[in-house]
């Protein structure tokens, strides 16, 4: 868990990963934390990836949705990936919310692959070529899972 979390967000964060056995317990604590403050980029991280272990791939969808907006506002680019672009803002940088962008635009596309989304998960995945060519979120490999379950 990231030590700059504020602290009631970390307190909320702390008691859901305590909670994760009782998974509906942990869901609320995580929502508390993300309505304490919507800014918080790690809460939402912890949403998606909480509803994707519980194979809730729509609650993931959309919490991976909320965490681009979020991001988006945090680096003054479009939360729209498909109006992004190389120029749209500075993607090399990874200690920014831009690069937290990058990561859950990747969540989504394999998201949406295991929600058997697969045209739109290659959509993202092309996107995330185009914006990070260097590949600095690891795209390539769900790119390349996508690969081999369409073979």
């Amino acid at each position: 868990m990231p030590g700059d979390l504020p602290p009631r967000v970390a307190g909320y964060v702390s008691a859901a990963l305590a909670a994760l056995g009782e998974w509906r317990e942990a869901e609320s604590l995580l929502w508390r934390a993300q309505a304490t403050d919507p800014d918080c980029l790690h809460v939402y991280y912890l949403l998606y990836k909480l509803y994707f272990n519980r194979k809730r791939l729509t609650d993931a969808d959309h919490a991976a949705c909320m965490a681009l907006d979020a991001a988006a506002r945090q680096a003054g680019i479009s939360s729209d990936w498909h109006l992004l672009n190389s120029t749209s803002c500075d993607w090399g940088n990874v200690a920014a919310p831009q690069h937290f962008y990058l990561f859950s635009l990747k969540a989504l596309a394999f998201i949406r692959l295991r929600h058997e989304r697969v045209a739109e998960a290659h959509e993202i995945l092309a996107k995330l070529r185009e914006i990070d060519p260097a590949d600095t979120v690891g795209a390539s490999v769900i790119e390349s899972y996508a690969m081999g379950a369409a073979a």
